[in-house]
């Protein structure tokens, strides 16, 4: 068997996760200083994760028809991303004058919306000792880099192939193609690690080997990414 030379990431679900409705709710009225009653503000957030409103947390149970379009197209540019975002985001109305869902969306771009998993960095670091070269290939429909630099991923990560930037589109092969020839590896010294099985899949199409991680709180995930060490040996 061809001899892993290379690691390609997800980003949201694999490397970090987006923090829960509730707690952008809870961040957001704290900076306005609102005062809101816990069950309240539980609720709106429970209406919020049925909507689908968090970029990287739960999926909409339904998307409405006017934002169908852009939905599907979410990760093609930076302003259909947010487009479908805050626009799921109107599905649920605040009950707090002066917050808006735009803010939500905002947040969301921001490090504080997000936290490591516990091993990703160990891991990042063991490739990176044995000389493994590694990219983020992310469909997203904004800059990561901001994100990444401030969790401390950026001296990890040799490359970055993100779907608005390049006009590719997971489960596309290209998309895994063109990160390998960023590494300057052929796909089949490449090894892409997921969470969705259907995208992140798709690099099998492309001559790579792919290993699923799941898509848990981080709490619930100490060390989903250590496999990837075993794949190694």
């Amino acid at each position: 068997m061809t001899i892993i030379k290379g690691v390609l990431f997800d980003a949201s679900g694999t490397l970090l996760r987006i923090e829960s409705a509730l707690s952008a709710l809870r961040a957001l009225l704290d900076r306005h200083g609102i005062a809101a009653a816990d069950e309240e503000v539980r609720a709106c957030a429970q209406r919020l994760d049925a909507a689908g409103a968090i970029p990287g947390g739960t999926p909409p149970q339904v998307v409405p028809a006017p934002l169908a379009e852009v939905w599907e197209a979410r990760d093609e540019s930076p302003a259909q991303h947010r487009a479908a975002f805050t626009g799921l985001a109107r599905e649920v109305e605040l009950p707090w004058p002066g917050l808006d869902v735009g803010e939500i969306y905002d947040r969301s771009m921001t490090a504080d919306a997000w936290r490591l998993y516990p091993d990703a960095l160990e891991v990042l670091g063991a490739l990176r000792e044995r000389g493994l070269r590694t990219a983020v290939v992310s469909n997203v429909g904004f800059d990561w880099r901001p994100v990444f630099t401030a969790l401390g991923l950026d001296p990890y990560l040799d490359a970055h192939v993100f779907s608005y930037e390049v006009g590719l589109v997971k489960p596309d092969p290209r998309i895994f193609q063109l990160a390998c020839a960023k590494l300057d590896l052929a796909p089949r010294e490449v090894l892409m690690v997921g969470d969705e099985r259907r995208k992140d899949g798709g690099a099998v199409a492309a001559g790579c080997r792919y290993l699923p991680v799941d898509h848990l709180p981080v709490e619930d995930r100490p060390d989903g990414l250590r496999p990837v060490l075993a794949q190694l040996d």
